[in-house]
């Protein structure tokens, strides 16, 4: 489908719509349970050791990529929860 020229003089076309429905996001009750059991008795935790413990738990791909995302640093649990898409715990 052409719509009109470009500025090249060229035909413009127009992009196909995706009817792909609305992007689901992933459970994060895997990740807020890894956060309940790394947490417990910590105050903060560094992404490292957040991300390491994601990584031994098996979170889900998607999950993961939250994690690994964090800038470097430690974190209450509040701060990664927040940060990560989680529930406070």
């Amino acid at each position: 489908m052409t719509d009109e020229a470009g500025t090249d003089g060229a035909p413009v076309t127009a992009a196909p719509v995706s009817d792909a429905g609305p992007v689901e996001e992933p459970d994060t009750r895997p990740l807020d349970e890894l956060l309940d059991d790394i947490y417990h008795g910590q105050e903060r935790i560094s992404q490292v050791d957040i991300y390491r413990r994601a990584v031994a738990a098996e979170l889900p791909a998607a999950l993961l990529t939250r994690v690994a995302a964090l800038p470097q640093g430690e974190y209450a649990v509040d701060e990664a929860a927040d940060l990560l898409g989680g529930s406070a715990i």
